[in-house]
């Protein structure tokens, strides 16, 4: 089966950060064309800044031709990995990475409900190894009534970064969840521990990430890009 490779010049927001930041972890274009899916000398245009995300007409939604071919797989095994169902869409020609291929799962709704699972939702059921850098985790917490010595107004929101290989945590107190506010926070988090992760992931965070989606939002696009951020996951699969 040989399936169209639809919009294989035109980046997303999300690979457009991705690019960035493989290349300043030293990859090469190459290493991160074939990471992607796409071509050389569509890396080379973006990182290059000959070419924006958001400039061109949007392409097809590559993973449209994989639909169909998802649903069936996943009524016959509602609990198959995604990781097993990506290497197979990528054998029959899908074009595009892992982060954007999970999102689209989530966008078409491909995978049936199961109520186990559902009920299982905000408790702990599996312990998922993550090596020593890899990751940070980043969430809101809002106080309610905090005390007039904390500087913050009527609310206190509570932005906390924790990694998840050694369970370190840092926080820092905002008067604002909204995006200025965020910006300045996560800056002040990252210090407080004293350097990055590998990668960031924020959990429906609108300021981020679209709610309905998942996909990086425009304006944080260029701040993961250019404020020195690594590679960003707007919800996990």
């Amino acid at each position: 089966m040989k399936v169209g490779l639809f919009g294989a010049r035109m980046l997303t927001r999300e690979e457009d950060v991705d690019a960035h930041a493989l290349r300043r972890q030293g990859w090469t274009i190459s290493a991160i064309a074939r990471h992607l899916g796409r071509d050389r000398q569509t890396i080379r245009d973006y990182l290059n800044g000959k070419t924006m995300p958001g400039q061109h007409r949007q392409a097809p939604d590559a993973f449209v031709p994989f639909v169909e071919y998802c649903q069936q797989r996943l009524a016959d095994d509602p609990h198959l990995w995604a990781t097993t169902l990506f290497d197979e869409v990528r054998e029959l020609g899908y074009p595009g990475g892992y982060s954007t291929f999970t999102r689209a799962l989530r966008r078409f709704e491909v995978r049936p409900h199961c109520e186990p699972c559902h009920g299982a939702r905000g408790r702990d059921v599996a312990i998922i190894a993550h090596p020593p850098g890899e990751e940070i985790q980043f969430d809101w917490v809002e106080l309610p009534t905090p005390p007039e010595s904390w500087g913050v107004g009527e609310h206190a929101h509570l932005l906390v970064g924790a990694l998840a290989y050694s369970g370190k945590w840092r926080a820092v107190l905002s008067e604002s969840a909204d995006f200025p506010y965020l910006v300045q926070a996560l800056d002040a988090v990252v210090r407080k521990l004293e350097g990055t992760a590998r990668r960031w992931r924020f959990d429906r965070m609108s300021t981020v990430c679209c709610p309905s989606s998942g996909q990086i939002t425009a304006a944080f696009a260029p701040v993961a890009k250019y404020l020195r951020f690594p590679r960003c996951a707007g919800v996990a699969d």
